[in-house]
């Protein structure tokens, strides 16, 4: 009877992580496919999920510009330029500040120590639209608006608390003795944290890096709001794809597809550092 009961819940859990793969992966599916495909294809009734024609040319059209007629693609080029310098620095600027502060949080005792990391995360809880007004006056009056540095800026403020949240919980499931001992032989406190503490947690700091990429790419409203022309990023500018006719459904599917292609790599990638720093830093 036993027996059967495992099967069964074994089955149940197939079933599951089964749909939830469906689930996830068929809406991509049919992105990638509408990409490679002819609008009449797409537009033929009944609808065919496996196009009779393949086409690259939806990616020339994004990739090489020719002519005024395809200004999207020099739009769509220069989102991904900034996406990938506004993503990198921030997610580089966010991995030392935060990596600091993170382990000050898990090591040290000081004044307001246990409030401060829940004022970080009541902070990161607000509603982006309630301080994406306040962020525009201040850029302006820095004059950062529509610039790479002041977006850059903008995202560390949902980035960096999220490093800090993170980082924090796997520096506290690192051994305090082995800095101890270090510090013995003569290390300082950053020497300790350089010469241990931090090769120990090079999986943690991969996740890390690797959630903060993708929060930076994926991010619309902040770009939306605070940027025109120069610094637009990529999710802004297939969300602006049109013509006089209507959206261009065909040249947004296939910048879709070239849009999740660096945070798609980064995650297959790394993805045995992910599951180690995130299993490593959930248990003390």
């Amino acid at each position: 009877m036993r027996s059967y009961r495992r099967v069964g819940t074994r089955m149940l859990l197939y079933l599951a992580v089964l749909v939830i793969v469906v689930w996830t992966v068929a809406p991509f599916l049919w992105l990638v496919i509408s990409s490679l495909s002819y609008k009449i294809d797409l537009l033929s009734v009944p609808l065919r999920w496996i196009p009779s024609r393949i086409t690259f040319q939806n990616y020339v059209d994004l990739l090489f510009v020719r002519g005024e007629a395809n200004a999207n693609a020099s739009l769509f080029i220069l989102g991904m330029a900034n996406s990938l310098v506004v993503a990198t620095s921030a997610t580089l600027i966010c991995l030392m500040l935060g990596v600091l502060s993170a382990y000050a949080m898990a090591r040290l005792r000081f004044p307001g120590s246990r409030g401060s990391m829940l004022l970080l995360m009541t902070a990161q809880m607000l509603p982006a639209l309630a301080i994406v007004i306040p962020l525009y006056v201040l850029l302006r009056q820095m004059n950062l608006l529509d610039s790479r540095p002041g977006l850059t800026l903008v995202y560390l403020s949902f980035i960096l608390p999220l490093v800090v949240w993170l980082m924090r919980g796997y520096f506290a499931s690192i051994p305090s003795e082995l800095e101890d001992a270090a510090r013995i032989d003569g290390c300082s406190r950053l020497g300790a944290l350089w010469r241990v503490v931090l090769p120990l947690a090079a999986p943690g700091l991969v996740s890390v890096a690797v959630f903060a990429f993708i929060a930076a790419w994926n991010e619309y409203l902040f770009a939306f709001i605070l940027t025109s022309a120069d610094a637009k990023t990529v999710p802004v500018v297939i969300g602006e794809f049109s013509t006089k006719l209507g959206l261009e459904y065909l040249r947004i599917a296939a910048a879709g597809v070239l849009a999740s292609l660096p945070p798609v790599v980064l995650a297959l990638v790394f993805q045995r550092f992910i599951i180690r720093g995130l299993t490593s830093g959930a248990v003390k």
